[in-house]
C-alpha cells in the first residue's frame, strides 16, 4: 500500500466531558487526491484531521498512514509523512525569527543544518516568503503568518498536506496566492474549510461531515450542487454557484 494513502476505520472519539466528536467514520484518500472536508461549527472538521497527523488517537476504531497505524509508538514516522497546517498559524510559530521557526522542523527529524537552511530558502521562496526571513513573526501580518505555517511544513517535505481552514484571515491577493501554491503542490492534501469556494477552486472531492458523521463523500461538483444536502448539514452552496440578482437602475 502507498504511502501516501490515508485510511480511517470505524473511528469514534468523544472530548473528555464526554461529548462525542466522532461517530463511525469510515473513509479512505489516495496518493494524489484533494480532497475538501466540510461541515457547520461542530461537524467534526477539527478533530478529524488532527486524528490524521495523530495530535488525536482514536478511541475506538483505527487510522493508518499507508501501512502503518496512527499510535503512540509511530507518531515520528507519521509525522514525517502527514504534514498538518493548523487553523492559527499562532500555533505553529515560536521562534525569534521567521527562518528559525522554518528551519525547526527540518532540524527536529535529524537533518543536517546545512540542508535544513537549503530547504528554509526553499519553502519560504515557494510560498513568496522569502524577504520575511528574518523578521519575528509576531511582527507579520496573518496572511504573512499564514505563508510562513505553511513554508514550515512544506520545509519538512510531507507526502500528505492537512489544513484546517487555510483561508481564514486572508485578504483577497493572499487568498489567490494560497490557491496558487496549492495547486502546485501535487501530492494528496485534505483541506478542512468554511469556504466552499477554495474547495470549489482546489478539490475534486468532497466529503461532508455532520454532527461527527459523514452524510456525504463524492465529487465537488455532484455535492455543490444537492442544495437540500448543504442545507440539512447547515452549509449553503458556495458564492460562485449561487444565483446572482442584478442591479435595477433607479
Amino acid at each position: 500500500m502507498s504511502h501516501h494513502i490515508l485510511e480511517v476505520k470505524e473511528l469514534s472519539y468523544s472530548y473528555p466531558d464526554g461529548t462525542p466528536a466522532l461517530s463511525g467514520i469510515d473513509v479512505t484518500i489516495h496518493h494524489g487526491e484533494s480532497v475538501g472536508l466540510v461541515g457547520a461549527n461542530g461537524a467534526g472538521k477539527s478533530t478529524l484531521l488532527q486524528h490524521l497527523c495523530g495530535s488525536h488517537l482514536p478511541q475506538t476504531g483505527r487510522v493508518r498512514v499507508g501501512d502503518v497505524p496512527v499510535t503512540h509508538g509511530t507518531l515520528r514516522e507519521v509525522r514525517r509523512t502527514v504534514g498538518m497546517v493548523f487553523q492559527d498559524p499562532d500555533d505553529m510559530l515560536f521562534m525569534p525569527t521567521v527562518a528559525e521557526d522554518v528551519a525547526f522542523g527540518p532540524l527536529n527529524i535529524g537533518l543536517p543544518p546545512d540542508e535544513a537552511e537549503r530547504r528554509v530558502n526553499e519553502a519560504l521562496e515557494l510560498v513568496g516568503a522569502a524577504h520575511l526571513k528574518r523578521r519575528p513573526p509576531y511582527r507579520l501580518s496573518g496572511g504573512e503568518k499564514r505563508s510562513v505555517a505553511i513554508a514550515a511544513v512544506l520545509a519538512c517535505s510531507p507526502d500528505i498536506l492537512v489544513m484546517d481552514e487555510p483561508s481564514a484571515n486572508l485578504d483577497p491577493r493572499s487568498r489567490r496566492l494560497l490557491i496558487k501554491l496549492l495547486r502546485g503542490f501535487t501530492h494528496t492534501k485534505v483541506i478542512a474549510t468554511h469556504d466552499l469556494d477554495l474547495v470549489f477552486d482546489l478539490c475534486e472531492r468532497t466529503i461532508v461531515l455532520h454532527q461527527g458523521r459523514v452524510m456525504a463523500d463524492g465529487p465537488t461538483a455532484d455535492i455543490f450542487t444537492d442544495s437540500s444536502l448543504l442545507y440539512c448539514c447547515g452549509l449553503e452552496p458556495p458564492l460562485s454557484l449561487q444565483p446572482r440578482e442584478g442591479c435595477t437602475a433607479s
